[in-house]
């Protein structure tokens, strides 16, 4: 078996690009290879900012042999009178180069059976890895030169390597070679001989061309610079992933700032370093520290300037947050609510002021229900958004519920009112932690219920390719953050109230509903089964009671009995467009119905999920037995009816869990 090497050299792509590029890249190879027949072994693509490559492994030398039946025209046209073939037929044989033998007549067609022989690899991929590349999809794409296509960057060179030989192609502008570039202070022509020698000459030209290696690297090499000032790194997946992208040989350099920028809010000198800068921040005894690490793109070990230029560049940027502070805190944080009038939140939908005011109001609602009625979730609600019209923040957005926790400190809020304004906007992303506090919780899940139904009332409710105001999101946190501090709340009511406070009126709650449910369904996706999720769903809103919905999930993905299964979508099939009558054990007349009647009324609703599903399997052999000895369409209606509303009493029980049909 041989190996294939595709290398795309370019300019600096966005480190944002890269990820993208490699899943569409290895699905673009898997397709072409698939729909083709070539056999292989497998993919790999590895990426740094200036190039793109993947490795086919295990390529066979063509494609597989394909035989096809192909149609031709109906008999009688193909056909004369006299047995002879037509024009028509004549044109078939030429079009596929057959001789008159190779057809044959079925169900009054002709037909033929050709054999498409193998074609070299070497000719498809020269016909195909061009448009592979082409496909990439991505933001921001650009022309350059006199070319008329688009592509992330200018690219400057390409490898084509099958084993020891090149496969000439084309892309855009580009022919292919066998040498490749190194790092950019480095080798700038490699010779690329065989494949399997590629990621070793990269090394030795200082690329490291495997994104998990170097992310590998960067982990390890921060680590050691921390550990020699007896420090501490703590890496954010996106950061370190954005310095993978950005570096092909990744060197620690340590950094040193002024300890007066510490006096600052920590997480002000952390975002500066980290989003800004790419910095990964030095943590001693859990406290930031006034050193940072950045990693260079460098080859060398004169590394002053390099520190000096960092520097520099954090000062100035740490000046600027110092002086905003300083500016902001002449005043308490509840003197900035009366600016947020001044914000608009969406059109149609009010100020930021507005919606702090339908915050407030909804908060007191569902503490209300949880009985958890509190100055301190009103205060929270009140002062949630104020630091939005702060200096700092608005130099530093992502700082949001942050800055406005520090300024409430700072201002001597309560305690629980100054966690609730950073834990409302929690979680922060898919995997982050959820609120803590009661006070995060109740105004976080108000916050993200204002935005949702803002947005459906507003008619601008998530698609494929866009998620207004993120309410995706919102919608994910409002649901972990019930499961995960087991609050028992009715979203499906506060949906109703959230939408009701806003100054439009749209009736979308059926919309809205369905939304949480569907995303409700991809969340527990990856524990659970998705018949299992859709049945549970489908019986009660699970949005009525989150945590019902989950321990009723849970108990139903351990069931194992077919049977039961088996005797509840029976009982569905039967009672479809079915209209019932109370049940009459008088019209009994067979022992199999009281047993089944009694039976039923056996199990107990008020079970915990794991004894009532134990119930219901244990009846059913009771309800075998009913379908063996009971014709349920008896011929005295009477009867009949009540037999129906026997088994509807059934089907009812099955409800308590989930639409066993969907199982």
């Amino acid at each position: 078996m041989s190996k294939y090497l595709l290398e795309i050299g370019t300019e600096e792509l966005p480190y944002r690009f890269i990820p993208s590029a490699i899943e569409q890249l290895k699905t673009g190879f898997e397709n072409f290879l698939n729909v083709n027949k070539i056999g292989y072994e497998k993919i790999e693509v590895y990426a740094t900012p200036r190039r793109l490559a993947v490795i086919v492994g295990g390529i066979a030398a063509k494609n597989s042999e394909e035989i096809k039946i192909i149609k031709g025209p109906i008999k009688n046209v193909a056909y004369d009178e006299n047995g002879n073939l037509t024009k028509a037929a004549e044109g078939f044989l030429k079009k596929n180069g057959l001789k008159p033998d190779d057809i044959y007549i079925e169900n009054d067609y002709v037909y033929a059976k050709i054999t498409i022989k193998g074609r070299p690899v070497v000719e498809l991929l020269q016909q195909n890895v061009p448009g592979i590349v082409m496909k990439l999809q991505g933001p921001h794409f650009m022309r350059w030169g006199y070319n008329d296509e688009k592509f992330s960057r200018p690219i400057r060179w390409i490898v084509s390597v099958l084993d020891k030989d090149e496969v000439k192609i084309r892309i855009i502008d580009k022919e292919s070679s066998i040498y490749s570039r190194g790092h950019r202070f480095a080798q700038q022509k490699v010779m690329i001989g065989h494949p399997d020698d590629y990621i070793e000459t990269m090394r030795n030209a200082c690329v490291i061309v495997d994104q998990n290696e170097r992310k590998r690297i960067i982990v390890e090499k921060a680590n050691a610079e921390a550990e020699k000032l007896g420090a501490t790194v703590r890496f954010s997946e996106d950061l370190l992933e954005e310095v993978t992208y950005i570096t092909e040989y990744p060197v620690a350099v340590v950094c040193e700032f002024d300890p007066k920028y510490l006096q600052i809010p920590e997480e002000v000198t952390v975002t500066v370093m980290a989003v800004h800068q790419r910095y990964f921040a030095l943590y001693k005894n859990d406290k930031l520290i006034n050193k940072f690490i950045t990693m260079t793109n460098y080859i060398g070990d004169e590394f002053l300037n390099i520190k000096a230029g960092n520097v520099r560049v954090i000062k100035a940027r740490l000046d600027d947050a110092v002086f905003f502070f300083t500016e902001d805190t002449k005043k308490p944080l509840v003197d900035y609510v009366q600016d947020l009038k001044g914000i608009t939140f969406q059109k149609g939908m009010g100020s930021v002021y507005d919606k702090t005011q339908r915050i407030i109001e909804l908060s007191k609602n569902i503490a209300l229900d949880l009985g958890e009625i509190s100055p301190t979730v009103e205060r929270t609600a009140l002062l949630c958004k104020a630091d939005l019209t702060t200096s700092l923040v608005f130099e530093f957005t992502e700082l949001q519920g942050f800055i406005g926790a520090d300024y409430a400190k700072v201002s001597n809020e309560d305690k629980r009112v100054v966690e609730g304004i950073k834990e409302h906007y929690f979680p922060l992303n898919a995997e982050s932690e959820t609120a803590k506090g009661i006070e995060g919780q109740i105004v976080g899940i108000a916050d993200k219920l204002d935005t949702i139904c803002a947005v459906f009332a507003d008619g601008k409710k998530p698609t494929g390719s866009s998620d207004p105001l993120g309410v995706r999101r919102a919608a994910l946190g409002i649901m972990r953050t019930v499961l995960d501090a087991q609050l028992k709340i009715d979203v499906a009511k506060f949906i109703k109230i959230a939408l009701n406070l806003l100054p439009v009126r749209n009736d979308c709650v059926d919309e809205i509903n369905e939304f949480f449910v569907q995303r409700l369904i991809i969340m527990l996706s990856d524990k659970y089964n998705r018949n299992v999720l859709e049945a549970c769903a489908a019986c009660k809103n699970p949005l009525c009671d989150l945590i019902d919905y989950v321990e009723r999930v849970k108990i139903l993905s351990e069931l194992n009995c077919p049977q039961l299964l088996e005797s509840a979508n029976r009982v569905i099939r039967i009672l479809k467009s079915v209209d019932f009558v109370a049940v009459d054990p008088k019209l009994f007349n067979v022992p199999a119905e009281n047993m089944l009647y009694e039976a039923v009324l056996s199990v107990n609703e008020n079970f915990k999920y794991r004894a009532y599903l134990d119930a219901l399997v244990s009846i059913n052999p009771i309800v075998e037995r009913f379908f063996e000895e009971v014709l349920v369409n008896d011929k005295d209606e009477n009867v009949k009816k009540n037999r129906l509303a026997l088994l509807n009493l059934l089907k009812l029980k099955y409800q308590v869990l989930a639409d066993f049909s969907k199982l």
